[in-house]
């Protein structure tokens, strides 16, 4: 059986923000709208796509890192410091320093305009790519 992602699913209090958000900080490529009202739209950052819609309620508690389930989207970049200084002119806020990765190499998390969790991850160059 062959198992890939096709998406991520992204509610959003503001879903049209959200998702000039990421077209503009991430450079994510818009790739379907359903045209309406608060829109349903599907854009996509690298090779995965996110499904962004309205939410129908937002909790403090989904920023926290810690809490059971999916809590943050990492990016991996080449660059940590060159990726962190490219999003500093796009007006991304970080609130904390880079620390080291899981596996090797270091991370630094930020948040999109509604607070969901992100982390650019820099890994060593010798570091495994996957293949299990």
């Amino acid at each position: 059986m062959k198992i890939s992602v096709e998406h991520i699913a992204i509610p959003a209090a503001d879903p049209v923000a959200l998702k000039n958000w990421y077209e503009r900080v991430l450079g994510a490529r818009p790739v379907w709208d359903n045209g309406q009202n608060p829109p349903t739209c599907l854009i996509s950052l690298g090779n995965v796509w996110f499904e962004i819609y309205a939410a129908d309620t937002s909790l403090e508690a989904t920023r926290n890192n810690k809490l059971a389930g999916f809590r943050h989207l990492a990016l991996r970049v080449d660059s940590l410091d060159a990726a962190k200084a490219e999003l500093e002119k796009r007006g991304v806020k970080f609130t904390e320093e880079a620390r080291p990765a899981a596996g090797g190499g270091k991370v630094l998390f930020f948040a999109d305009c509604e607070g969901n969790l992100l982390h650019f991850v820099e890994r060593p160059a010798d570091f495994c790519s996957g293949g299990l």
